[in-house]
């Protein structure tokens, strides 16, 4: 700006000034006037940048909620063919050092931090750390391949196929009777593939080998009503617990019942197989423990913890262990000690 003209400038603003109060103000200096000591620019040092590992640091998994959709509906296949070729564009490219694919989802939750966090690519600071002689990226002269050392070791990693499971059912089975009594347990499969379902009166038979459906038993005739079933670990023979507190044994391949135990006053909803040995709990509040090859009044064990019906009983892998559940809302572990078929009994609160 001329000096002149911001001279008369300043003495006209003066002038104006005076008119509109008594006080008089001294003219002031102009900003122009003075000439700054720092510039308008900062140009930062780039020096020690390590532009590979900080483009390789950008979060790559920002995308909009279209493409998020469209990536959910890709396949799984798709989606690691995908990662491998990123993976090794990234090794050779960036000098990534990527061995092995990660699983997308795992490799997401680490990325991303708790809390979001913005990372520049750009880093104004001196890289102190000196690079490795051999980091695995460069190409071995004697090498026939065009990629480097960690380029090979990611194509020859061994990819886990997808473990796909289906929407829709695989088999759909009538149950029209199934009783609607989350206490009861009316459905068990054999370890030859068998499925037992209770319903109403009668017992049937699900082979998953042949879909063929066959009825074992009909409890109508007795006036009675399944309340839970339980096969053998060998597969072979299925115990039926009844309303009226019989536990049944029955022989699926011949379709016959061997014999009938009693010692229950109520129904009988849980049923347990320790080889032969079979633990059955009723709403008499009673667990019987009895040996299928011996007559039951020689070998029956009455257990009493629960205030309330008992619910549920499972054996321990080892056979050491009973867990008991009651509606008494307590958990107890009765626990098989080296005497035949005595216990020691442990509460959980």
């Amino acid at each position: 700006m001329d000096p002149e003209y911001e001279h008369r400038l300043l003495r006209q603003i003066n002038i104006q000034n005076d008119n509109l109060s008594p006080v008089s103000r001294t003219p002031t200096c102009s900003p122009l006037s003075s000439p700054s000591k720092l510039g308008d620019r900062f140009i930062p040092t780039r020096a020690g940048a390590n532009w590979n590992i900080n483009f390789h640091r950008i979060n790559e998994n920002e995308k909009s909620p279209s493409q998020n959709r469209k990536t959910k509906d890709a396949s799984s296949d798709n989606i690691k063919d995908g990662l491998a070729y990123s993976a090794l564009l990234k090794n050779e490219l960036l000098g990534a050092g990527i061995e092995k694919i990660q699983d997308p989802q795992t490799e997401d939750r680490r990325l991303q931090p708790s809390t979001p966090e913005k990372r520049s690519l750009f880093t104004y600071s001196l890289n102190t750390k000196g690079s490795s002689p051999d980091n695995g990226t460069n190409i071995s002269p004697y090498s026939l391949s065009p990629v480097s050392n960690k380029s090979q070791k990611l194509l020859r990693s061994p990819r886990k196929p997808t473990r796909k499971i289906s929407k829709i059912p695989f088999k759909v089975l009538d149950a029209p009777e199934l009783q609607d009594d989350f206490y009861l347990n009316l459905v068990d499969w054999s370890s030859l593939n068998v499925l037992s379902v209770g319903l109403g009166t009668c017992v049937y038979l699900w082979s998953a080998c042949t879909s063929q459906v066959t009825r074992l038993c009909d409890l109508s005739v007795e006036g009675d009503s399944v309340t839970s079933v339980g096969w053998s670990e060998r597969g072979n023979l299925v115990a039926v617990g009844t309303h009226k507190g019989y536990v049944q044994i029955w022989d699926a391949g011949a379709g016959k019942k061997l014999f009938a135990l009693e010692g229950h006053t109520a129904r009988v909803g849980a049923l347990a197989w320790n080889a032969d040995q079979l633990s059955s709990g009723s709403r008499d509040r009673m667990i019987l423990q009895r040996d299928v090859r011996t007559p039951p009044l020689q070998s029956e064990r009455r257990l009493q913890g629960h205030r309330q019906e008992v619910c549920g009983l499972k054996w321990s892998t080892d056979h050491q262990l009973l867990a008991s559940g009651g509606n008494d809302n307590k958990v107890q572990l009765l626990l098989l000690l080296i005497l035949p078929l005595s216990f020691c009994m442990y509460s959980l609160m």
